[in-house]
């Protein structure tokens, strides 16, 4: 052959054989600055070094502990603790928060540690939970200050916001008062678990409280404070207090306006470009009996959206009525696109724990597939009246387990499933939406979803909304509060079923599950699958594909169990490679799934429960998924203090 033949051969497969960064220097480092990879909540990295054709090369590039495991001796945290973190990668570190809410900053090509903060909270103390679901940083990369240094922010359980330098991780003396505001001064004693939103200048946070035990909660205000002073903006309550706001209205009865909460505890996504903020409220409480809140309780149960720089109402959507059911809008709305008519348009995807999954016009909180208010069932209990109707996407279709009967009834014997069913046919059952009761009501889907507070994920180069969902049932029992120790002493399972006081109503709730615990362990009542992954085309509201997510037995003893799916909490990431990650069920492994069709491609026993959301970042050329794996005490997953990074060996 010809030498000139020969160097155009070599050209040929250089230039187009040879990847890209190669050719011209390293390609740029992609980061992960925001908990949900944008300020918008996306979960998705536009990355594809890792695909479907390579994954099976994937491989533990390096492991950090936290020692948190210390921190819970002497004290009952464990029972607690959960380590639901995804950390930030910004300018080749890595940001991440504990348990027990201490900021570890690691570099992020080796997992070695640059230093650590402690907040020092009491972990004795009453929490309801014991997490952090990560920290948030200022600058971002829609924030020119480049005078200033990065600060990192953490909001705690036990009521504060902290202020550090990213580069030390010591406290920044001017804000707050030496680098901390008391978030409890003026509320009373709520706590964060989720990291604040930052737009522009602004740091804008929610609060977590205990559900079910009074009436009066702690107030669920949202509050924006200055990123560099600490100083309060604005505050915005989700309980109209104010006269002349028309969703007052909606709030009736003689103690309405004692009614606390309706906050908002998970993730805010923000759209800094529109000075929006988007805020998913809860329930009221109690979450079991509104008998003292008649209405519709607007603001409550709703995706709000805020101006960021006032803190003024711009729209709200109500997901539920009048809640009875521990119906939170748990997962962080997702700021998305669109195609409608050939025209590309500004969207906001909520999942909810009910199975709704609804689409939203950004700038109108206008729904963008069809909406139905359905009748649904009364209440018969004496002081109560729930919502006549229900608003019900008619695309996407609602997932999960929404009509579950008698025929519904299962077991790994045939003893266990007549158990089953003659527990089925004793509780109150008429579909979505049927109010607890005082003989006990079949919830389903239950208070821990649907889609929980793992949220979605958005993969924008297919149009897929990627989630992964708990088909749990609940049985919620009302009893009347003088006839509680009468009714327990006469039922095991009622005693050994959690207990809400719900003080200050008539009503103590009971809640249990659809499963029985003996001993052979947990024996679910309900049919699998008991947790999927799902895929729904968001151009056509379409459902594309549903596949079980891990298992709950022993594959060993009964093989077909890695079809039955588990229970899960925590969240999906999506990658460009057309990979979606996901851990959070309880066998512990951590998987990846094509994103087009949902096969599973991979799978690695974490060290412990993976009851979290993964996330991706480049690095000198280098694509890693890390992943934090600590378990979750209430779940029963092993626990541990492991941060795991992955990449191509």
């Amino acid at each position: 052959m010809p030498n000139h033949i020969n160097i155009i051969a070599c050209l040929f497969i250089f230039v187009f054989l040879t990847p890209p960064w190669t050719l011209f220097g390293q390609e740029n480092d992609r980061e992960w600055p925001a908990y949900g990879g944008d300020p918008g909540g996306m979960r998705h990295a536009a990355l594809s070094r890792i695909s479907p054709e390579n994954v099976n090369r994937l491989k533990v590039a390096w492991t950090y502990r936290t020692g948190e495991l210390e921190y819970y001796r002497n004290n009952d945290a464990a029972e607690k603790a959960a380590f639901e973190a995804t950390p930030l990668m910004v300018e080749g570190v890595l940001y991440l928060s504990t348990p027990s809410n201490r900021v570890i900053a690691l570099d992020a090509a080796t997992g070695a540690e640059k230093w650590t903060f402690d907040p020092e909270v009491n972990l004795k103390d009453d929490y309801s939970e014991i997490t952090s679901r990560g920290v948030s940083t200022w600058p971002g990369s829609d924030v020119a200050r480049k005078d200033l240094e990065r600060r990192i922010y953490l909001a705690t359980i036990d009521g504060r916001l902290i202020a550090l330098s990213a580069a030390t991780g010591k406290p920044i003396s001017d804000f707050g008062k030496n680098g901390s505001i008391d978030l409890r001064k003026g509320i009373g004693p709520i706590s964060v678990t989720s990291p604040p939103a930052i737009i522009g200048n602004t740091l804008i946070t929610g609060s977590s409280m205990g559900d079910n035990q009074r009436l009066d909660y702690e107030r669920g205000v949202v509050r924006a404070f200055d990123v560099l002073t600490g100083k309060l903006k604005w505050s915005w309550d989700p309980i109209p207090r104010r006269t002349g706001d028309p969703a007052k209205a909606t709030w009736k009865g003689k103690k309405a306006a004692q009614t606390g909460a309706a906050n908002a505890w998970s993730i805010l996504s923000v759209d800094p470009d529109r000075d929006l903020v988007f805020i998913p409220t809860t329930s009221p409480s109690p979450d079991y009996y509104g008998g003292e809140r008649i209405g519709k309780n607007e603001y409550a149960n709703s995706i709000v959206a805020l101006r960021g720089s006032t803190g003024e109402l711009v729209w709200h959507f109500q997901t539920v009525h009048h809640d009875l059911w521990d119906y939170d809008n748990a997962a962080q709305p997702a700021l998305i696109s669109v195609e409608r008519d050939g025209v590309e348009v500004p969207a906001v995807a909520v999942g909810t724990k009910m199975g709704h999954i609804f689409l939203l016009h950004r700038e109108t909180g206008k729904s963008l597939f069809p909406v139905e208010e359905r009748p649904v069932p009364p209440s018969v209990v004496p002081g109560e009246q729930a919502y006549p109707t229900q608003p019900f996407p008619v695309l996407p279709r609602p997932v999960g387990p929404q009509h579950t009967g008698v025929s519904d009834a299962w077991g790994l014997t045939e003893a266990d499933r007549k158990m089953a069913e003659k527990r089925m046919a004793s509780l109150r059952n008429e579909g979505p939406f049927t109010p607890p009761s005082l003989q006990g009501t079949m919830v389903a889907p239950s208070n821990a979803g649907g889609v929980h507070w793992g949220g979605v994920s958005y993969d924008p180069e297919r149009n897929l909304l990627i989630t992964n969902i708990n088909r749990l049932v609940a049985v919620v029992r009302l009893i009347p509060r003088e006839k509680l120790q009468e009714e327990e002493g006469k039922n095991e399972a009622l005693l050994r079923a959690e207990t809400g006081l719900q003080e200050g109503t008539p009503y103590v709730l009971k809640r249990d599950y659809l499963f029985a615990r003996n001993e052979s362990g947990l024996q679910m009542q309900t049919k699998p699958p008991w947790g999927t992954l799902l895929a729904i085309d968001m151009n056509s509201g379409e459902l594309k594909w549903e596949v079980p997510l891990g298992y709950m037995y022993d594959p060993q003893t009964y093989p077909e169990s890695v079809n039955w799916g588990s229970i899960n909490f925590g969240g999906a990431l999506t990658t460009a490679g057309g990979l979606t990650f996901v851990a959070a069920s309880l066998d512990g492994f951590f998987r990846a799934f094509d994103t087009e069709t949902g096969e599973l491609l991979w799978q690695n026993q974490l060290p412990a429960g993976g009851q979290s959301t993964p996330m991706s970042y480049l690095l000198a050329g280098k694509q890693y998924v890390v992943i934090s794996a600590g378990g979750h005490g209430k779940l029963g997953t092993p626990l541990g203090d492991y941060v795991v990074a992955y990449a191509l060996e």
